[in-house]
C-alpha cells in the first residue's frame, strides 16, 4: 500500500464533516470470566465411556498463554479512548482496548504482549510500513515471530471503502434533501441508488470481495511466519440497528430509512467476508455483531458501544467508545475459552 500520510482513524474520520452536515438532528447526547481449565497432562490414556455407552467428556481446548500479538486498524487501536500510549503516536492506541483487556485477562505483559495496530491501517499496512501524521508505524506482521502463539487481528474496512460508503450516503441524503425542499420529492433510498451499477451488479460488494482476495494473502502470511499461533479474525461491532427505524428518534428523518437500511446491509457483508476468509484460512472468527446488537450508535449514551456521528466530547464518531472495547474483550476471550 502507499505510505502517504493518511489521517488517523480513516475508518470514520470521512464522517466528522459529512454525517455532521447531513444529521443535523444530531444525536443525544470485564470481561472477567474464569480461565478455562488447561489440558490433561500428556500421555494419560483416554477416559473410558460410562457404562452407559455415554460419550467421554471432550478435554477443553487449553487457553493460549502468548506470546500475543494484536493487529488491526482503528477499531482495535481505540482511537482517542483514553489513556493514549505507544508509539507511534498517530496509530491513536488505547490502554483500554480489547487486545490490552485480553492480554491483562490471560496474564500477559512485556514481551509476551505486543499491540502494533494503528488507526487508518490498511491490509496492506500489515506488510509495508504506515504514515501516520504522528509518525511511521512498522509493518505490524514484523512482531510475528515463530514463537507467537496467539494473533488477534481487526482489519478490512478501510480496504472495502465501508466508510467512504457511508460518507457518500451522507452526501446523497444531502442533496436528496434539499431537493425536498424545492418540492422534486425525494427518494426512497438515494445512496442505494447511486451505488446500483449500471449492469446490475453491487459496487459495494465488488470492493468488499477484493478486500477479501486481499486478506486472504494476508492470513497466508500470518500463518508463514507464525505456524503455531492460534489466529482469532475479528469482527465489526453493529453500528446501526437492524431494524433502521430505531435510528429515527436519534438521527430524525434527514437520512432516508432505506439507506440506514443499506448500510445495516452492507456491514453486514463486510463481516459475512471477514467469516468466510477467517474459516478458509483455519482461523477463528469472532464475531461482534451479536453482541453489539443494542448497543449500536442509535442506542442511549449509556448503552452503546459505537459513538454517533455527533460524539461524547473527546470521543471519535463512528468509532467504539470503552464499553465497545469492552464488549469486544468478552468476545474475544469467550472464543478463546471455547
Amino acid at each position: 500500500m502507499s505510505l502517504s500520510v493518511r489521517p488517523i482513524g480513516t475508518l470514520g474520520g470521512v464522517l466528522s464533516a459529512g454525517l455532521a452536515a447531513v444529521l443535523v438532528a444530531g444525536c443525544s447526547g470485564s470481561s472477567g470470566s474464569e480461565t478455562v481449565a488447561a489440558a490433561a497432562a500428556g500421555g494419560s490414556a483416554p477416559p473410558r465411556a460410562a457404562a452407559t455407552g455415554a460419550a467421554p467428556t471432550p478435554t477443553p481446548t487449553p487457553t493460549p498463554t502468548g506470546p500475543y500479538v494484536a493487529l488491526g486498524d482503528s477499531y482495535t487501536a481505540g482511537l482517542k479512548i483514553s489513556p493514549q500510549v505507544g508509539e507511534p503516536k498517530g496509530c491513536a492506541r488505547s490502554a483500554v482496548n480489547y487486545p490490552s483487556l485480553v492480554a491483562r485477562a490471560l496474564g500477559l505483559a512485556g514481551e509476551r504482549f505486543r499491540d502494533v495496530s494503528c488507526s487508518g491501517a490498511r491490509t496492506g499496512d500489515l506488510t509495508g510500513a504506515q504514515s501516520t501524521e504522528g509518525g511511521v508505524n512498522p509493518p505490524q506482521l514484523d512482531a510475528l515471530t515463530p514463537a507467537t502463539r496467539l494473533v488477534t487481528l481487526g482489519i478490512g474496512g478501510n480496504d472495502a471503502g465501508f466508510m467512504e460508503v457511508v460518507g457518500q450516503c451522507a452526501k446523497e441524503n444531502l442533496v436528496d434533501a434539499l431537493k425536498g425542499l424545492v418540492g422534486s420529492g425525494r427518494a426512497a433510498a438515494p445512496c442505494r441508488d447511486s451505488y446500483a451499477a449500471a449492469d446490475g451488479g453491487d459496487q459495494v460488494q465488488r470492493k468488499v470481495d477484493s478486500a477479501g482476495e486481499r486478506l486472504g494473502e494476508t492470513l497466508k502470511e500470518v500463518k508463514r511466519r507464525s505456524p503455531q499461533a492460534r489466529v482469532y479474525v475479528v469482527g465489526y461491532p453493529a453500528l446501526l440497528p437492524a431494524d433502521p427505524a430505531g435510528c429515527v428518534p436519534v438521527l430524525g428523518s434527514t437520512v432516508a430509512g432505506g439507506d440506514l437500511g443499506f448500510l445495516v446491509e452492507k456491514e453486514q457483508q463486510l463481516n459475512a467476508m471477514l467469516k468466510r476468509r477467517a474459516e478458509a484460512a483455519g482461523a477463528v472468527f469472532v464475531d461482534l455483531s451479536g453482541p453489539s446488537a443494542g448497543h449500536d450508535m442509535c442506542a442511549g449514551e449509556t448503552a452503546r458501544w459505537v459513538e454517533p456521528p455527533f460524539p461524547t466530547q473527546g470521543l471519535a464518531a463512528i468509532h467504539p467508545n470503552a464499553r465497545g472495547q469492552e464488549g469486544a474483550a468478552a468476545a474475544v476471550l469467550k472464543a478463546l475459552r471455547g
